[in-house]
């Protein structure tokens, strides 16, 4: 068992990357050549092993077990001189066409390296989900931030009305709530653009540009610091004259032709949104508010599942994702790539306490009680968790060492946390017993914060830099209700297993259960019909929008089979 706490601090090793090619000329099976191709077949060994040999234990068994990645090209047109040997590891850097190409690999590490420690993407997107990224992004780079029609439609903001279509449209997201819920509303806003042919401003907030690279080739997405507005925006709420709620309950906006139209409107979309806010996910209101170039968004929620509702939407998203579960998944893997800093706090730990390990588990343990813990009752649900489901070996009590035969499996579990003490809990239960069956299990945890600090650098990077270490575990353990445990997931293509939220200081019985669908959960949504303008429960109109695993009431997007 190893028994010292890992922490950022005591982080030694660095991280390396590559990429070589490999050609070889055409052998013809006369003796001199022969010889030669066992002399080129050594070469090819040796320069492999040289490759290989500083990779992540992992990204070593994908080289050699998948030809994809890693094989030896032989090129017809190749000389018989041996010197023009070379070798190629076939690493998909763009994830299928995911991502865009035309970036420079050193100023963002992690958008091309981190394809060596992820696995595979789930599914590959669809080649209309390609195509049409590749198109937002010719429209940003066409209409971004200070470019000739930016700043055109900027002077619609300033003049305060009009009457004339745009040149281009844009949805503005403001930076709120904590760094989970910022990565699911950013997402959700990327992908009501894409739908509505808008362009996404990201008020960079306090962190923003130093947690995530840019994601669009040529043109920024972060809005410009001298934007007209950009110091109203954290004052817009639900009783602004802006707000879109606000306009329709006082009779201020409408579905007339020709009449005069704000060039801007302030969509109220958090947690605590009014019938009158939630007529965006009409529509009837879709339309009015197609007609305004500039839409400013705050929200705390992961809306995406109520855009399957919208019969404007439908069609285009069932194109965009055959498999519906893949959203997030996607769409976190194409917009959030860490900065070199966040980076480097990844794989230097990665590098450190998990790459050379058999498997490896995450846990990401958020406790909504109030007070100082650990609290048993969380450690006990959180072991009968483990244990029944067989994510973690039994201890043996009686014998203080086994000596197993063969080779001893190791495990390194990651825990994520503000508290150090259930680490504690768990480092001390397989550091004083073996277990029955032999394995080594090592416990880890970067961080200890001891509360949440939204938006100081220094605690986001950590945070960023651990939803990336649960992702590229092998299996994952979350709690309820956690955004944080949503993106790690999402990131990772991993089904976890969900912790109940514990009721009254009560372990919940059972203890968790494993997801049926990788998306994340939408917690507040609408239960409104907007054809019938009545009340209904909205997780009974389309089969693939349901109820979440871990809140009753919020709506989660699922494949109809239940499976990917």
């Amino acid at each position: 068992m190893k028994r010292l706490k890992r922490s950022w601090s005591d982080q030694r090793q660095a991280v390396s990357s590559l990429d070589r090619p490999v050609s070889m000329s055409k052998w013809s099976l006369n003796p001199v050549k022969l010889i030669g191709f066992f002399i080129v077949g050594f070469m090819v060994f040796t320069a492999a092993s040289v490759i290989l040999k500083d990779l992540p234990s992992h990204t070593r068994l994908r080289l050699l077990t998948e030809p994809t990645l890693f094989h030896v090209k032989i090129s017809p047109n190749a000389t018989e001189d041996i010197s023009h040997l070379s070798i190629t590891v076939q690493k998909d850097k763009l994830l299928g066409g995911l991502l865009p190409s035309g970036f420079d690999d050193r100023s963002c590490l992690s958008r091309h390296e981190s394809v060596l420690y992820h696995k595979e993407l789930r599914q590959k997107p669809s080649s209309y989900l390609i195509s049409k990224l590749r198109n937002y992004e010719s429209l940003h780079k066409q209409c971004g931030p200070y470019t000739e029609l930016y700043n055109r439609s900027v002077e619609l903001i300033k003049s305060g009305q009009y009457r004339d279509s745009a040149d281009c449209n844009y949805l503005v997201w403001i930076s709120y709530s904590g760094l989970g819920n910022r990565m699911l509303t950013l997402a959700s806003a990327f992908l009501y653009a894409l739908l509505t042919n808008r362009v996404l401003l990201v008020d960079p907030g306090v962190n923003m540009p130093d947690l995530f690279c840019e994601p669009f080739p040529g043109v920024s997405w972060l809005l410009p610091p001298d934007f007209p507005i950009i110091d109203l925006l954290s004052t817009f709420n639900q009783e602004s004259p802006h707000c879109y709620g606000y306009m329709v309950k006082h009779d201020i906006i409408g579905n007339s032709t020709g009449s005069i139209l704000p060039p801007f409107i302030y969509l109220h979309l958090a947690h605590d949104y009014d019938d009158h806010d939630k007529l965006f996910f009409c529509d009837q209101d879709q339309s009015t508010l197609h007609k305004i170039p500039w839409l400013v968004m705050r929200t705390d929620n992961y809306f995406v599942p109520y855009l399957f509702l919208m019969p404007a939407f439908e069609q285009e998203l069932s194109n965009l994702f055959p498999e519906k579960e893949t959203i997030f998944h996607f769409l976190s893997r194409y917009l959030f790539h860490p900065t070199n800093s966040v980076w480097g706090l990844v794989m230097r730990y990665y590098q450190a306490y998990l790459a050379q390990a058999d498997e490896k588990l995450g846990i990401q343990i958020r406790v909504f009680d109030t007070g100082v813990g650990p609290f048993k009752y969380v450690v006990d649900q959180i072991t009968t968790c483990l244990m029944n489901e067989n994510l973690l070996p039994q201890i043996n009590r009686e014998e203080p060492i086994l000596n197993p035969s063969r080779k001893q499996k190791t495990i390194a579990v990651l825990i994520t946390s503000l508290s150090i003490g259930y680490f504690e809990e768990f480092r001390n239960m397989y550091w004083e017993h073996p277990t029955v069956t032999g394995e080594i299990v090592g416990i880890y945890q970067p961080s200890q914060e001891e509360h949440q600090q939204t938006e100081k650098l220094w605690h986001e990077r950590k945070a960023l830099a651990e939803m990336y270490l649960l992702s590229l575990t092998d299996k994952l353990v979350t709690s309820a209700w956690s955004t944080f445990g949503y993106v790690a997931h999402g990131l990772g293509g991993l089904k976890p297993w969900i912790l109940y939220k514990p009721e009254n200081r009560t372990a919940h019985n059972p203890p968790c259960v494993r997801a049926v669908s990788l998306e994340p959960c939408f917690h507040a949504p609408p239960y409104y019909d907007c054809k019938k303008k009545a009340g209904t429960d909205t997780s009974k109109i389309v089969p693939h929008v349901r109820h979440c695993e871990d809140v009753s009431w919020g709506l989660k997007l699922f494949d109809q089979n239940g499976e990917l």
